[in-house]
């Protein structure tokens, strides 16, 4: 499933770029609709590119028809990415911990905007290998995406304003 994501921002491009690149801001996303408190597993920064592996544990609600070939506990990944901090883009690649077979999901994200207003558009490819409900769950997630991210925002438009205040 291919799928787009945009959102807007109060703050400006440059600083949503270094704070998506600063393993501090992860501590602050707990509590967030449908994925438990994200670990930071490591973090590298060399001039203008950091990267980062975090790891994720999906705490949604599943259908009783994906509850029946996957388990809600096993349901954890890691997010591996690179941030080009000069050009506001930032790459992603998905693997998860159980069930490596039938999940992959990859895609990029950029910040564009002027002043103190911003943009975050993403795009990606997910793919779920599940018998019957493969699109189902497909959707379930990206539909859970748009919720976390909606949620994310303002955490971490506070975590920007902090850092330059």
């Amino acid at each position: 499933m291919r799928f787009t994501i945009e959102q807007r921002y109060g703050a400006a491009p440059r600083d949503l770029a270094e704070a998506y690149a600063d393993p501090a801001l992860y501590d602050r996303l707990v509590g967030l609709p449908n994925l438990g408190a994200p670990e930071v597993l490591s973090h590298h920064r060399a001039d203008h590119v950091a990267e980062l592996e975090i790891r994720y544990r999906f705490t949604g609600e599943l259908s009783a028809a994906a509850r029946a070939v996957l388990d809600p506990a096993r349901l954890t990944w890691v997010e591996r990415s690179t941030h080009d901090l000069e050009a506001r883009s930032t790459t992603f690649e998905m693997t998860a911990d159980h069930y490596a077979d039938r999940f992959r999901c990859r895609g990029s994200y950029r910040f564009s905007g002027a002043g103190t207003g911003a943009v975050r558009s993403c795009e990606g490819d997910l793919k779920v290998k599940v018998l019957l409900v493969a699109g189902a769950v497909e959707g379930a997630i990206v539909s859970g995406l748009e919720e976390y991210l909606a949620a994310e925002a303002p955490v971490v438009e506070a975590f920007v304003a902090e850092r330059s205040g």
